[in-house]
């Protein structure tokens, strides 16, 4: 009997479910969800399950659904040089020296996760130079991407294997490479992982995610990021339906089928407008204020600061080429110039192709971490998806954050507005944009329940949404292989995609008390989630399914 045809009851629990919210038991037949009830009314299924599960109070809720991920990059990173964490410039070294060491001399050294604004003492924050980093490997070729992976450091060495680098935007003496010369880099370092170190990394990932509940993931892939071999053999590794879903994004300024004919389901996810703003790519309307203290804070001729990869004429292009197509288009932008851009492309495309087929098409939006007031309604006018990562304010919001140094307080503090988004109806799709942030659904929404600006927090609930139901509204329906019953939540007739979690006691968070207390009252029937107060533990997975099929188990017999 296989996995999907076994009749499984799980009792004794929390079913966090629509259809009644004081259910305490599930039966999954058939890969899909047979019934959920009282505790009472289990005792009819349980002579008829193939297997009863006690689940001793865990908690059960659809599985999470991470809408921007970079598979082989984390799986590089999860068994590789992770240089996340590191707090001065001779730590980095440090490392770099310790994992090289037993490397065999030709191999190309790839680490990734440094963050120099979080080195702890502001004079240490000169980078190594090429040679520094030539040295500390041992005379290797290094790549070393920056935490937002939109620059990189290298050593002399990988520079010379890239002879048209240093002719090409984006290049410095001895600094970070940028732009054209971080991609050329980058596409050489690449090139050295064979085929059998991507599948591995990418396997690594994918088992990453089922232990996390994560039930589908959304490849966001491209010329510039992975290659066409690395996107189309992460698809054929998913489709043996040994672990979550996988949807690809493939992001080039071509004709919108060939992300079809790769296998994807969208052409975007990641066609970038602009670039990061711990990398001074972001496009932004205003200087960066640290480039302004060290003598550098001017707008381009364009009247800008940062990189534009794409001008509005051009996103209004591809837009209507994917309208006209049935293609669903996406891109990655962040600054609020870039989304300046962003909008006037989709102005452009809707005079040509109209509000209906436009909305109908669910634009995606990458990160859109700076959206204005008329962005916001811009995105609900055009039925715009943005597909957003709560971990990037975690790890460099606030005050005193790397947003701030970057930005200035009052930008800063401004930046992924999740509560203005939501009510203003735009739909959110969370992740995690891994490697950049590791793979963590419930880090994440923590981190848009207790965002570092107090007006953009948004309810544990809505955030708990973003990251299920979410995932699965930023998927256009009509794409092949995208399942019309999966709608990330528990009801009769729906998949049995869930998962099963050890966790603290449940509760009803959100930012307004008032509507707290209320929803915790058992008259309004709110179902409650774990307590995701910042210092608590967060939820631990037990058990991962994905329409009935089990990827990851560690519940007790």
């Amino acid at each position: 009997m296989s996995a999907r045809e076994k009749t499984t009851l799980l009792r004794g629990g929390a079913i966090y479910t629509p259809a009644d919210p004081f259910a305490t038991a599930m039966v999954a037949e058939a890969g899909a969800i047979a019934w959920v009830g009282s505790e009472g009314a289990a005792d009819a299924h349980a002579d008829s399950a193939d297997e009863v599960i006690d689940l001793r109070g865990a908690l059960v809720t659809p599985a999470f659904v991470d809408a921007h991920v970079h598979a082989t990059a984390t799986g590089l990173a999860l068994g590789g040089l992770d240089l996340s964490g590191t707090g001065s410039r001779a730590e980095l070294l440090d490392r770099i020296a310790a994992y090289s060491a037993s490397l065999p001399d030709d191999v190309v050294v790839l680490g990734t996760g440094w963050d120099e604004t979080a080195w702890a003492a502001v004079a240490d924050r000169d980078l190594p130079s090429r040679a520094d980093i030539g040295r500390a490997a041992g005379g290797r070729k290094v790549y070393l991407s920056r935490v937002d992976v939109h620059s990189a450091l290298v050593s002399d060495s990988l520079l010379a294997a890239v002879p048209d680098a240093p002719g090409s935007v984006g290049f410095t003496e001895d600094g970070p490479l940028t732009r054209d010369a971080h991609h050329a880099v980058r596409a050489a370092a690449l090139a050295s992982i064979t085929s059998a170190q991507r599948t591995a990394a990418q396997e690594a990932t994918l088992r990453r995610a089922a232990e996390l509940g994560i039930g589908a993931l959304h490849e966001c892939g491209g010329p510039q990021i992975s290659g066409e071999d690395d996107f189309t053999g992460l698809l054929a590794l998913a489709a043996r339906g040994e672990g979550p879903y996988v949807f690809g994004y493939w992001g080039e300024l071509t004709d919108p089928v060939k992300s079809r004919e790769l296998g994807g389901v969208g052409a975007g996810g990641d066609l970038f407008i602009d670039g990061a703003i711990g990398s001074h790519t972001a496009c932004l309307r205003e200087p960066y204020t640290d480039a302004a203290e060290a003598g550098q804070g001017h707008l381009t001729p364009a009247g800008h600061a940062g990189a534009a990869y794409m001008t509005a004429e051009q996103i209004g292009a591809f837009v209507i080429s994917c309208v006209e197509a049935d293609v669903q288009p996406g891109f990655h932008v962040i600054g609020d110039y870039g989304l300046d851009l962003f909008v006037a492309g989709l102005d452009l495309a809707h005079d040509v192709v109209g509000e209906k087929r436009l909305r109908a098409m669910r634009t995606r939006a990458e990160h859109a971490e700076m959206p204005d007031h008329e962005h916001v309604k811009k995105f609900a006018h055009h039925g715009v998806v943005v597909s957003a990562q709560p971990g990037f304010d975690a790890a460099w919001g606030g005050s005193d954050g790397m947003y701030a140094r970057r930005l200035g307080t009052g930008r800063a503090l401004a930046m992924n507005p999740f509560a203005a988004l939501a009510s203003a109806g735009v739909v959110l799709a969370f992740g995690s944009d891994a490697p950049v942030i590791p793979l963590g659904p419930w880090e994440a929404v923590r981190a848009a329940a207790f965002h570092q600006t107090q007006a953009s927090r948004m309810s544990a609930r809505a955030a708990f949404t973003a990251h299920t139901r979410g995932g699965w509204r930023a998927l256009h329906p009509s794409a092949p292989g995208v399942p019309a019953d999966e709608t990330g939540v528990l009801t009769p007739g729906s998949p049995a995609t869930y998962a099963v979690w050890q966790a603290s006691d449940l509760v009803v968070q959100a930012p307004d008390q008032r509507v707290a207390a209320w929803s915790t009252d058992e008259r309004a029937g709110v179902p409650g989630l774990p307590d995701l107060t910042p210092g608590l533990d967060l939820p631990r997975c037990l058990r991962t399914a994905v329409r009935g099929r089990v990827v990851y188990d560690q519940l007790d017999r």
